[in-house]
């Protein structure tokens, strides 16, 4: 997806349309007074990680015994799936009420809620569930989650159910589309919402879709193609991409992605000129860094975040290894490692 470079076409074709000064209609986000977001599923699990006060990390032993006949006893420790896909767990407080979202849903049916099993996580107090995109490693595993819940509402961008596939040389596959139909069909009550959505009584803001405007976030490769219901077609944008906002009390604005197709600035940016609150606390997921394609805007991406300052960095999923380094050299304090099962909580 992300091997090859475009040309000057799809340069034009993907540069960022202009959003100066303050929202039209800006967004009042309630303050809250503590957010927790759990990974329940990351590309990577780690049981040596160490946590500290703000960070809960899961340790081998944690998670349960399974059977194991190789071993004398019959049993083992078991730790958690990691797969290239991403799902958080999102707990919010306000005036001593906690209320709990799921943002996306791994890749698998079955990694997102193995996990949270093994985590002793249940899902009888989702309020809802948001998907960031439609792409399949983000949704894979509602089919999983509506076979252990009631029916839930789910947020999602109308473009969420798009035609897409990857054309690269030697590997060209059309991608799973996300069905319409079928989640209707497993009990979810979707809600399409193009603009900015507030839930929980105005404390959580789903940003719909992210105004483009830094120069260097110019999304996909070509390689990246979208059915336009007549051919396929280049599909740089991936107009549906979305995050997740909370506005923590005194701190500042927590912020929540799933590949961060949009950019992570341009996302961050977005949320500021919404909420008017321009603190940035946290920047957790995917930061979609990888590959050749993106290499090119990991050093604009790490100055536009050393100038925003985050307490807290957590790249995600899609960031790549080249972006983490370079990430933790010049956020060394805020920079956190992600992994399966690993609890970031932070209090106003």
């Amino acid at each position: 997806m992300c091997d090859t470079a475009g040309g000057i076409s799809e340069v034009v074709e993907s540069m960022p349309r202009p959003a100066h000064g303050t929202a039209v209609d800006p967004i009042a986000l309630e303050p809250v007074d503590q957010v927790e977001i759990v990974t329940l599923v990351d590309n990577v699990f780690d049981a040596l990680l160490a946590g500290d006060e703000r960070v809960r990390r899961t340790a081998f032993g944690a998670t349960g015994i399974v059977e194991a006949p190789q071993f004398e006893n019959g049993m083992t420790a078991a730790g958690l799936v990691a797969e290239h896909g991403f799902s958080a767990l999102v707990r919010v407080v306000r005036n001593g009420r906690t209320t709990t979202l799921l943002f996306d849903t791994g890749m698998s049916p079955e990694a997102m809620v193995t996990n949270a099993e093994r985590l002793g996580i249940g899902f009888d107090d989702l309020h809802s569930v948001v998907l960031s995109h439609g792409h399949f490693d983000h949704a894979g595993g509602l089919a999983g989650l509506a076979a252990r819940t009631r029916s839930l509402p789910m947020v999602v961008h109308p473009y969420a159910w798009t035609r897409r596939r990857l054309m690269v040389p030697g590997d060209e596959r059309e991608l799973p589309t996300l069905s319409r139909k079928a989640l209707d069909g497993e009990g979810y009550e979707v809600i399409e919402r193009r603009e900015p959505s507030l839930l929980l009584d105005g404390s959580v803001l789903i940003t719909g879709e992210v105004d483009r405007t830094t120069g260097f976030e110019r999304g996909m490769p070509p390689a990246h193609q979208a059915w336009n219901g007549t051919d396929w077609a280049h599909d740089p944008l991936v107009i549906d991409d979305q995050a997740l906002v909370v506005n923590l009390r005194g701190q500042g604005l927590v912020v929540l992605t799933g590949c961060g197709h949009a950019g992570a600035i341009n996302i961050v940016r977005h949320a500021q000129r919404l909420t008017g609150v321009d603190r940035l606390h946290a920047l957790v997921g995917g930061l979609h860094l990888g590959g050749p394609a993106f290499e090119p805007v990991i050093r604009p991406t790490v100055n536009a975040l050393t100038d925003l300052s985050p307490a807290l960095l957590v790249p995600g999923h899609c960031s790549g290894w080249r972006a983490q380094h370079a990430l933790a050299a010049a956020l060394p304090d805020a920079w956190v490692q992600g992994s399966s099962g690993t609890t970031y909580r932070l209090t106003a």
